[in-house]
């Protein structure tokens, strides 16, 4: 009799982790610094969770995102060396959107900025190793609104041509989200971190670009 009793237990744990391994939802790596991350107890006003709220269910939008970290390979943080750069090619991503190169305008860093285009496409060619290969989006970062040794306003609008430079030599989609919160300060309480509403806007960028150029 016990035994009869725990089949039907077991059945429904086999469902289970059947339903798991089964999963056909679309997978989406959101790989950046603490504009992707968010702020917050919870985290829940970052991008990520806003795109998977426009995305709906058949989306599976996971925030990679890392505080302070650049793209050249020489920064004080290189994305490349975090464990969610690892994590990310783990997750087998079918799509991935790249939002990097904020904190490569701390002056720390800006001295290595000619290997800027060469060290980002070393970070794409190695999601564009990845079986299946996904399909990659590069984001021009959005706006910072501040002067000085730190992240500077000037040279985060320099990143623009070397970013599109990457986009076009590997021919990848480039998401303008500078354009999309440029001229709007008041979306960043403190002039360089997306405010909620500045986070959904970004995610409504992402998303219009990802709809648009389904495959």
């Amino acid at each position: 009799m016990s035994q009869l009793r725990i089949a039907p237990a077991l059945v429904f744990i086999l469902l289970c982790l059947s339903c798991r391994s089964d999963d056909n939802r679309v997978r989406v790596a959101c790989v950046g610094d603490s504009i992707t991350l968010g702020g917050g107890a919870d985290r829940s006003d970052n991008y990520p969770s806003n795109l998977q709220r426009l995305l709906g269910d058949g989306y599976n939008i996971r925030n990679f995102g890392v505080n302070g970290v650049t793209v050249v390979r020489q920064g004080d943080l290189p994305y490349v060396q975090e464990s969610a750069f690892t994590r990310a090619k783990d997750f087998k991503p079918n799509i991935v959107v790249i939002a990097l190169g904020t904190n490569d305008t701390k002056i720390q860093n800006w001295g290595q900025i000619e290997s800027f285009v060469a060290d980002y496409k070393g970070l794409v060619s190695e999601f564009q190793a990845l079986d299946p290969q996904p399909q990659i989006f590069l984001c021009i970062p959005v706006p910072a609104y501040l002067d000085g040794d730190w992240i500077n306003k000037n040279r985060v609008r320099e990143l623009r041509p070397k970013i599109e430079q990457v986009g076009q030599d590997l021919n990848l989609i480039v998401i303008d989200l500078y354009s999309a919160l440029d001229g709007r300060p008041d979306l960043f309480p403190d002039q360089v971190h997306p405010s909620p509403d500045g986070a959904r806007r970004i995610a409504e960028t992402v998303h219009a670009k990802l709809i648009a150029e389904k495959k």
